[in-house]
């Protein structure tokens, strides 16, 4: 028995392809015989005696929402013409089965609630959504984000513009308003005090956006905080490991004792482990263990009450179901105008400075950025169950940190991760790595139908029996710098943080972790731009945290996708990912724990890049077939950026920290905007070419 030829059908309805081969498919070679899965195909050599039959076996079964078939030869006789034979299936599976790219509908809930708009379009989504807690509101939610991510991108040269700039010693005239909408920008009234409210610094978006805010709060700054959602809700839960939190211990956010109370779980390994069946034996890994990676379940909602509170005990506010409308920006401050949702009354407030944490949902930073404002996206579903597992599917000593069981499905390769978290609960995760692209923007609509419908495949369950706590979901963006000013994350008054500054891993896309790895970093340069007044757009771009070592791994993501319109090979993706992780399980643990944290220094990465080249040969041939030339090219210079960062490093490590460190009197004073500028580069050099668990040490 011999395989011949294995291949994705991108469709779920695996019934209409047996249906299609056994009745409609006319193969040009071979006798036609009907099976309960596909079809045989006999062939008959001359002259005809005993074993001189051989046949092709071609069948079809289901699995991850999709249809995949194979091609098997019975018999040792070769079949003539057997190339042209399996090129005119190929070809006529995918022009009857092409690949689709479904939209949401357009809904119109004054006539009908979400639950009805959806059910034809999404039925295990809906049925299931009913049986979450406030999983109306919540699939509301979902529908909301999908099409305003879709609008994004595909408007992204003509994004909706929401940031002005006003002339100066011209109140209320503003770059791109009429007098009409200048007029209607002063009719909100201000938030409740005498007057317009004065902050030093105003964020946007309660998530990501209230533990920096927290921090600068502590430091004495006035501080507001808008927050679209009720204040306290989460459609995400967080990891991460205790020498990463313990950064935000060290910068007095939180006491040891804190820390625990937020622990929801923490367990003693986690694994990651990819779909090797159909992979050549040299592309198969043994499962890579990573017992101080993502192991700290947190309990998100506690940590954002406990950061709201410390917030407001430090003086700052918290204005939530208020959603960012526009804002304004002159020399000397910003104005910011706001709608409260349940009221639907216009608000106004005045800061020094803007954040904005809004992550991918962000209008100011697809305006900032125009067409280039994501790469990448991970669109991401899940839930946290209660309970409803039987006993022993799975220990809750253990993390599921990226899995998958099954190969590409209908133009994505589906991830899943898994994290006990406290009691029976467990937090699960189904994404995916997604190029941006306006014919195929991503969909969580369409993740968590293949959510509902196979996860028993993935974690044995009766799915019906599980109690749900609530759903997670979102994008989570990916942006492909090849150097530090690659990205606008700045313009005068305003700067972006988290997600809507791309702020993410490119293996795991915690933009959790990557914020509280950088946060003492971003919150010193802030406090440094507050205290000089540094807040043009010029000084605010040196708030960054960009990492060249980061930077570099772009492509690893990259070597995730599925090209919208192209089609791979059903188990291409998987044979790159056992490929590099095959590697890091054969690795000391601290290689892999370094690598997945974002710490990688050039000396490692490289060495991991030749020796993944030398073990698979075709690797860099799959990444170009699925990057592109240009791409390439990009990475090239991500390469030398990462390379030239080391080389920085190389000369200037041993001496310039503490040169910069015993210059700070008189050289601040003086010198504001190059103190800033040089304390940049400090904190550029220590993160972008390798770094401590805990990077403020």
């Amino acid at each position: 028995m011999k395989e011949i030829l294995y291949l994705e059908v991108p469709t779920p309805d695996t019934t209409a392809v047996c249906t299609w081969l056994q009745q409609e498919w006319q193969p040009s070679l071979g006798k036609k015989i009907s099976t309960p899965d596909g079809i045989r195909l006999q062939f008959f050599q001359q002259p005809v005696y005993a074993n001189s039959v051989t046949e092709l076996s071609i069948f079809v079964w289901p699995v991850q929402r999709s249809t995949y078939l194979k091609v098997f030869q019975w018999g040792e006789k070769p079949i003539r013409e057997i190339a042209r034979l399996k090129q005119q299936l190929v070809k006529d599976t995918r022009d009857r089965f092409k690949q689709q790219y479904p939209e949401p509908p357009e809904v119109d809930l004054t006539q009908q609630s979400i639950f009805e708009a959806l059910a034809s379009y999404y039925p295990q989504t809906v049925h299931f959504f009913q049986k979450i807690p406030n999983g109306e509101y919540d699939l509301n939610r979902v529908y909301w984000w999908e099409k305003r991510w879709r609008e994004s991108v595909r408007n992204p040269q003509q994004p909706k513009q929401v940031i002005f700039k006003k002339s100066v010693g011209a109140i209320g005239q503003s770059e791109g308003l009429s007098l009409e909408e200048t007029s209607r920008a002063r009719t909100p009234r201000p938030l409740p005090e005498s007057g317009v409210s004065q902050y030093d610094l105003i964020y946007i978006g309660g998530a990501l956006g209230v533990i920096h805010a927290a921090v600068m709060a502590k430091k004495g700054y006035r501080v507001l905080l808008i927050e679209r959602l009720p204040f306290g809700r989460m459609n995400r839960e967080w990891n991460i490991s205790r020498g990463e939190f313990q950064s935000l211990i060290d910068l007095g956010l939180f006491t040891p004792e804190e820390f625990e109370y937020v622990i929801a779980r923490e367990y003693v390994d986690g694994f990651s482990k990819f779909f090797d069946a159909n992979n050549p034996p040299h592309l198969k890994a043994p499962v890579l263990h990573t017992p101080k990676v993502l192991n700290i379940a947190l309990d998100a909602e506690k940590l954002l009450c406990l950061c709201g509170a410390k917030l407001r005990n430090a003086g700052g506010e918290i204005l939530d179901e208020t959603e960012f409308q526009r804002a304004a920006i002159s020399p000397t401050e910003v104005t910011v105008q706001l709608l409260h949702l349940p009221t639907k009354e216009a608000k106004q407030a005045r800061g020094r400075l803007l954040i904005d944490a809004m992550g991918t949902a962000s209008p100011i930073a697809w305006q900032l950025n125009g067409g280039r404002a994501f790469d990448s996206v991970c669109p991401t579903v899940g839930a946290v169950i209660e309970s409803g597992f039987e006993p022993g599917v799975w220990d809750s000593q253990y993390g599921d940190v990226l899995n998958s069981h099954g190969d590409i499905s209908r133009g994505r390769q589906l991830i899943w991760e898994l994290f006990p978290g406290a009691g029976d609960e467990l937090t699960i995760y189904l994404f995916h790595y997604h190029q941006v692209h306006p014919d195929n923007p991503g969909s969580l609509l369409e993740m968590y139908e293949d959510f509902f419908t196979i996860l028993p495949e993935y974690r044995r369950c009766d799915i019906e029996k599980l109690v749900w706590k609530k759903p997670t979901f979102g994008y989570i963006p990916g942006h492909f710098s090849v150097g530090n000013r690659d990205r606008t994350v700045a313009f005068d008054r305003l700067v972006a943080i988290g997600d809507a500054a791309s702020l993410q891993s490119p293996l795991v896309f915690t933009g959790f972790g990557s914020l509280i790895r950088n946060l003492e970093r971003l919150t010193t340069l802030l406090d440094t731009a507050l205290k000089h007044d540094l807040l043009t757009a010029e000084h605010l771009n040196q708030i960054r945290a960009y990492q060249s070592n980061i930077s570099v791994t772009w492509l690893f993501s990259k070597g995730m996708m599925v090209p919208t319109h192209k089609t791979l090979p059903p188990q291409r993706i998987n044979s790159m990912l056992n490929t590099f992780f095959g590697l890091l399980a054969n690795e000391p643990p601290e290689v892999a724990d370094t690598f997945i944290k974002d710490r990688g220094d050039w000396l490692t990465f490289t060495r991991l890049a030749l020796i993944a080249a030398r073990k698979n040969p075709a690797l860099l041939l799959w990444i170009w077939e699925m990057a592109g030339t240009k791409d390439l090219l990009r990475w090239l210079g991500s390469y030398l950026d990462f390379t030239l960062e080391a080389i920085k490093k190389l000369l200037l490590g041993g001496w310039f920290p503490q040169w910069l460190k015993q210059s700070q009197p008189w050289l601040e004073k003086q010198y504001p905007g190059l103190w800033l500028k040089l304390l940049s580069l400090n904190y550029q050099l220590k993160f972008s070419a390798g770094m401590s668990d805990r990077p403020g040490k």
